[in-house]
C-alpha cells in the first residue's frame, strides 16, 4: 500500500478513489503534483517510446527535485537506471535502480518497490545471474500482476521468460511471453507490443525455427519504425540478419548490417552494451563480404577482451575459423576452433553449440580430414535433433502466441481506424476496452493466485504444506513399488529463536531471514529434494531414495553451512543462527494413506522438538 504525508483539509479535498474499494488508487491534479515528479513519471512512461526524450526528462527531474521530494527523485533514478543498463551496461544502471529502491521502501511504496525490483533483475539477468535473477521475480508474480500498471506488469512478466529462455526451458519461457503479452493493452500502448515482438523472435531463433522468427522481427521492425528507441530497432535488425542468415539468404542481411553499423554505439544510439560485433561478422561472412567481416572481427576482438561471455567468445572463434576458410586456409580455422576447450563448449547455449560444430565440419572437410568431418558433422547431427525436440515441446506454446498477436493487432488498428474519424468514438471503445481487460486481469490474477497458493509458499518460493500433503503418498508408493522401505527420509526444521530476529530487527528482516534459509536449501539439496515450508520458521525436506543416515548428514550439513552464513538484511548484520531439526524414514509400514503419511511427518517433528529441548543447534534422527 502506498503512504502519502498528511495533507491539510483543502488539499485532501483533491484526491478522489478509483476502481474497486480493494485496489483503490490516489488520483490527484495535475496542479497539485510537483513539477519533479511529472517530468519523472513521464520519463518512465516513455521509455520504450523514445529513448532519448525519457533519459533527457529523467535528468531534467533530477535537477528540479526539491531536498525533500524523494519520490520525485525516485523515479527519475529508476528511469535513468533502466536506461543507463540497456545503453551502457547493466554494471552502471546497477547502482541508479538500487538507489531507486532504496527511496521507495523508505516511502513504503510498493508499487515502485516492485517496479524496481523487476528492474534489478533485469540486470542481474543480464549479467549472467539467470537463478538469482528468477528467485527474485517469481515471489513477485502474483502480488506484481495486481499492484504494477499496464506494461509494468508485462515487464515483470517478460521478465522471468527471459530467465526461462536463458536456462534454456522455452516452454516456460513462451508460457510467460503470452502472459505478458496479454498484459500490453491497445489502448494504452507504449511500445511493449515491440518488445514482445523482438523477444519472440529471438526465442524461435534459439529453436531454430527462422521463418516463424523472420515474421516476428518484421512485424516488430516496422512498429519500431514509429518509436524513437535506437536500441530496441538494433536487437530487431540482429534478429532478422539471424534469420535470414539460418535461411541461407545471407546477402538479404547486408542491408541490415550496413544500417545497424550506422548507428551510433553510444547512450543515444544503439548503445554501448554488447555490440554483438562476432555476430554481425558472421552475416557479413555468409553474404561473402570478406573484407567487412575482417573488419567486424577485429571490432569484436577490442570488445570481447576479457569481458566477453563465452557464447560471444565461441562466435567470434566461429567468425575467425570462417574468415580463414574462405581466404583457403582450412588449417588456420582448424587451429581457431582449436582454441575452444571441449569443457567451455558444453556450456554453450545449443544454437552457438550447433554453429560451432558445423564449422569444425566444415573446417576439417575442406582440410582433407574427413573422419573429423564427420565426426563433428554427427555431432552437430545431434544437437540438431535435440533443438529440433526442444522446438517442438514448445511449438505448442508458440502457436498460441500467434492469435494472441493479431487479436491484439486488430484491436489496435480498429483503434487508429476510430480515432482518426472520431476521437470521441475512439475514446469510447478505449474505455471499453480498458474495463474488459481489467475484468480479465482481475479473473486471471485471481486464478494463477490460487494455483500459486495452492503450490507455493509466497514468501519463500518453496512448496507448501498443501503440496506436501499431496505429493508425500506418491513418495511412499514409489518407495513400496521399488521395495525399499527406508529409502524415503523427511526432515523437519525450526530455526532456533526466529521470534527474536522479529523483535530485535522487524518482521521484514525475519522475512529476509525466511527468504535466506529457503535459498540455502535449494542450492545445498539436490533437486531430487523435496523442499516445503511447514509453518512460520519450520521447513520440510522431503529426500527420496535417501537413508536415515544419509538424510541425518545432509541435514547436519545444511545445518554447519547455516551457522558459517553471514546475514546482513535491511543494513543490518544478524548475529549467528542456528536450527534444530528431526529426522525420519520410511521404515517401519508401507500402507499409502493419511495416517501412514502422519505418523512419518510426526515422527520427525517428535525428533525435532527432542532437538530443542536438548539445547537446539543440532539434528536428531531416529
Amino acid at each position: 500500500m502506498l503512504s502519502c504525508r498528511r495533507l491539510p483539509t483543502a488539499e485532501r479535498a483533491t484526491f478522489t478513489f478509483l476502481g474497486n474499494p480493494g485496489k483503490n488508487k490516489l488520483k490527484t491534479s495535475a496542479k497539485r503534483i510537483p513539477a519533479a515528479l511529472r517530468l519523472a513519471r513521464r520519463a518512465w512512461r516513455i521509455q520504450y517510446l523514445d529513448s532519448h526524450a525519457s533519459i533527457t526528462l529523467a535528468n531534467l527531474a533530477l535537477a528540479k527535485a526539491a531536498a525533500d521530494d524523494d519520490l520525485a527523485r525516485a523515479w527519475a533514478q529508476l528511469a535513468s537506471g533502466y536506461h543507463t543498463m540497456r545503453y551502457l551496461s547493466p554494471a552502471q544502471g546497477l547502482p541508479l535502480l538500487d538507489a531507486a529502491l532504496a527511496i521507495f521502501s523508505r516511502l513504503t511504496d510498493r508499487h515502485g518497490e516492485i517496479i524496481a525490483t523487476v528492474c534489478i533483475a533485469r540486470c542481474w539477468w543480464m549479467q549472467g545471474r539467470n537463478d538469482e535473477a528468477l528467485a527474485l521475480l517469481l515471489p513477485l508474480r502474483a502480488e506484481g500482476l495486481a499492484v504494477l500498471v499496464q506494461e509494468e506488469r508485462g515487464m515483470l512478466l517478460n521478465g522471468i521468460a527471459g530467465c526461462y529462455s536463458t536456462m534454456g526451458e522455452s516452454v516456460q519461457a513462451f508460457a510467460y511471453m503470452y502472459q505478458a503479452l496479454r498484459e500490453s493493452q491497445p489502448s494504452r500502448n507504449r511500445g511493449f507490443d515491440v518488445v514482445l515482438d523482438c523477444n519472440l523472435a529471438h526465442e524461435l531463433i534459439l529453436l531454430g525455427d527462422y521463418e516463424e522468427a523472420l515474421t516476428y522481427a518484421d512485424e516488430g521492425i516496422a512498429r519500431c519504425a514509429r518509436l524513437n528507441n535506437p536500441r530496441l530497432m538494433g536487437v530487431l535488425l540482429l534478429n532478422r540478419m539471424t534469420c535470414y542468415s539460418g535461411l541461407n539468404r545471407a546477402s538479404l542481411a547486408l542491408a541490415d548490417l550496413h544500417r545497424l553499423l550506422a548507428m551510433p554505439a553510444d547512450a543515444d544510439g544503439r548503445g554501448a552494451s554488447n555490440p554483438a560485433f562476432e555476430q554481425l561478422a558472421l552475416s557479413a561472412l555468409h553474404a561473402n563480404d570478406l573484407p567487412l567481416g575482417a573488419r567486424l572481427i577485429e571490432r569484436a576482438r577490442a570488445t570481447l577482451t576479457g569481458e566477453g561471455r563465452m557464447d560471444e567468445q565461441t562466435d567470434l572463434i566461429v567468425a575467425e575459423a570462417e574468415l580463414a576458410r574462405l581466404l583457403g586456409d582450412a588449417r588456420a580455422a582448424v587451429r581457431h576452433l582449436d582454441r575452444a576447450l571441449p569443457t567451455a563448449v558444453a556450456s554453450l547455449s545449443l544454437p552457438v553449440r550447433c554453429r560451432y560444430y558445423q564449422a569444425r565440419a566444415d573446417a576439417h572437410e575442406y582440410a582433407g580430414d574427413s573422419a573429423h568431418a564427420l565426426h563433428y558433422l554427427r555431432l552437430w547431427q545431434t544437437l540438431h535433433v535435440e533443438r529440433s525436440h526442444t522446438a517442438s515441446r514448445a511449438r505448442h506454446q508458440a502457436a498460441s502466441l500467434k492469435p494472441e498477436l493479431l487479436r491484439l493487432q486488430r484491436q489496435r488498428d480498429e483503434i487508429d481506424a476510430r480515432h482518426q474519424s472520431a476521437e470521441k468514438a475512439r475514446n469510447a471503445l478505449a474505455a471499453t476496452n480498458q474495463q474488459l481487460s481489467q475484468t480479465i486481469l482481475e479473473v486471471e490474477s485471481e486464478r494463477e493466485r490460487l494455483k500459486d497458493q495452492a503450490l507455493h509458499d509466497a514468501l519463500t518460493g518453496l512448496y507448501s504444506r498443501r503440496y506436501l500433503g499431496s505429493v508425500l503418498p506418491s513418495l511412499l508408493a514409489t518407495a513400496k513399488s521399488e521395495n525399499l522401505p527406508a529409502m524415503l527420509s523427511v526432515a523437519i526444521i525450526d530455526l532456533d529463536h526466529f521470534k527474536l530476529v522479529n523483535d530485535h530487527y522487524g518482521h521484514l528482516a525475519g522475512d529476509d531471514v525466511l527468504r535466506a534459509f529457503a535459498a540455502l536449501l535449494l542450492k545445498c539439496l539436490r533437486t531430487s529434494d523435496i523442499v516445503c515450508r511447514y509453518g512460520g520458521e519450520e521447513f520440510c525436506v522431503l529426500m527420496p531414495r535417501t537413508t536415515l543416515p544419509n538424510a541425518r548428514q545432509k541435514i547436519e550439513t545444511l545445518l554447519r553451512a547455516w551457522r558459517a552464513m553471514r546475514l546482513e538484511v535491511r543494513g543490518k548484520l544478524i548475529e549467528q543462527q542456528s536450527f534444530s531439526a528431526g529426522v525420519a524414514d520410511s521404515a517401519g509400514g508401507f500402507e499409502v494413506g493419511g495416517e501412514v503419511t502422519e505418523a512419518m511427518l510426526k515422527r520427525a517433528d517428535d525428533r525435532a522438538l527432542e532437538a530443542k529441548r536438548s539445547g537446539r543447534n543440532r539434528v536428531v534422527g531416529g
